[in-house]
């Protein structure tokens, strides 16, 4: 049993109207400490409280976004009240505001923020615009993303993004506050703003609970899996297109998910006449029920992603990932080892890598226990908390 004192932690987080994996991962992460021992206070606000604001309050939307005296005035009390020792960030847009940071730094408080996202070098926080991955706002400054209206397709929503963003530049409190990135990538893309020190960035993948019992290589079936929205940004014509090229040879193509191009998808199956199965909207249970009787996940994505969670369930079935090499899903895939990776657009380089998928089911198990389980990610996170 683990004696050691347990730290008080307080967790920050802005809920978007539209939940989202951040909001899982809040949740994962609240349960694996308090679970452990850990006193755990969360201070949330929600954009959804937008659609009650008056008039007057919207209008004041822009400075608040840039510093909320309300989350000033909040936090500085929890952390007094609940003798809070380590601040734990992780989504501040809208309503919290970077206002969390300098309140925990008044209180002497060490500040840990999670990159989710690419919000803190890019305002549309996706580093990609007009069906392209785009780093313009690093190259040439946040002029750019006022330019092309990168947040919500908003000239006036993006001003407020990059007028918050070069604030908080200028004052320097992104030097004097820790990060926790998701993957390498995130870490190398993240130091590409000068004034945070690498010492302050750690690396501590999402993780997830394993419900499934694992299926060996041999008892699985002749198929691979596709589970996402199905729009261009996920690949999914650049896959149905390695499908068609590999023809009657091709083993089944699962496909759970629905979205824009749900329409096109049926009429590519009906005219090519491919191996491909459309289940629609799959429950995430029952999806991971098929990925543990596959032989690989695909994720042909055609941008960098966040972190996503898809890969890691799939290896907790033991279930290697064939990704694209571009961003995050790149960096956590290992070649030949949980997957293969292949160039974004090629067509071929996905029918080679469908070829090549074999004997990789018992060694992908082995690197979700030892990287991305429950008790790893605590463990990290523990490490994390002690020295900030």
């Amino acid at each position: 049993m683990d004696n050691t004192k347990k730290q008080n932690i307080l967790i920050v987080h802005n809920y978007y109207q539209i939940p989202g994996g951040e909001d899982t991962v809040v949740a994962n992460e609240r349960k694996m400490l308090e679970k452990r021992g850990h006193k755990v206070i969360l201070y949330s606000r929600n954009n959804a409280e937008l659609n009650q604001m008056s008039k007057i309050q919207k209008a004041f939307l822009p400075i608040t976004t840039v510093f909320n005296p309300r989350t000033y005035r909040d936090i500085k009390k929890l952390i007094r009240e609940e003798k809070i020792e380590v601040v734990h960030v992780h989504n501040t847009l809208n309503l919290v505001s970077p206002a969390v940071y300098y309140a925990a730094r008044r209180m002497r408080v060490p500040v840990v923020q999670t990159i989710h996202n690419f919000r803190l070098l890019c305002p549309g926080a996706t580093f990609y615009r007009d069906g392209h991955i785009c780093e313009d706002c690093v190259e040439y400054g946040l002029k750019c993303a006022v330019k092309h209206s990168c947040y919500r397709g908003s000239k006036i929503q993006t001003l407020a993004c990059v007028l918050s963003t070069a604030f908080h530049r200028m004052t320097g409190i992104y030097g004097k506050i820790n990060y926790i990135c998701l993957t390498d990538f995130n870490k190398k893309k993240l130091l590409r703003l000068k004034q945070i020190k690498p010492e302050r960035v750690f690396v501590k993948p999402n993780f997830v609970e394993c419900k499934n019992e694992y299926v060996p290589e041999e008892d699985r079936k002749d198929q691979f899996v596709f589970a996402g929205r199905l729009d261009k940004l996920k690949g999914i014509d650049i896959l149905f297109e390695a499908w068609k090229h590999m023809g009657e040879k091709a083993p089944k193509l699962i496909v759970c998910g629905t979205g824009p191009m749900e329409d096109w998808c049926k009429t590519f199956i009906r005219e090519n006449v491919v191996n491909i199965e459309m289940r629609g909207f799959v429950p995430n249970d029952e999806a991971l029920k098929i990925i543990a009787k596959s032989k690989a996940l695909v994720l042909p994505t055609q941008w960098y992603e966040g972190f996503p969670m898809s890969i890691v369930e799939a290896f907790s079935v033991g279930t290697p990932v064939i990704c694209s090499d571009l961003g995050n899903a790149g960096s956590v895939v290992e070649e030949g080892i949980t997957g293969y990776k292949f160039t974004a657009d090629s067509v071929d380089e996905i029918i080679q890598a469908v070829k090549r998928c074999h004997g990789l089911c018992s060694q992908t198990k082995k690197v979700y226990k030892d990287n991305y389980s429950v008790e790893k990610n605590y463990e990290l996170i523990r490490s994390i908390y002690k020295v900030i």
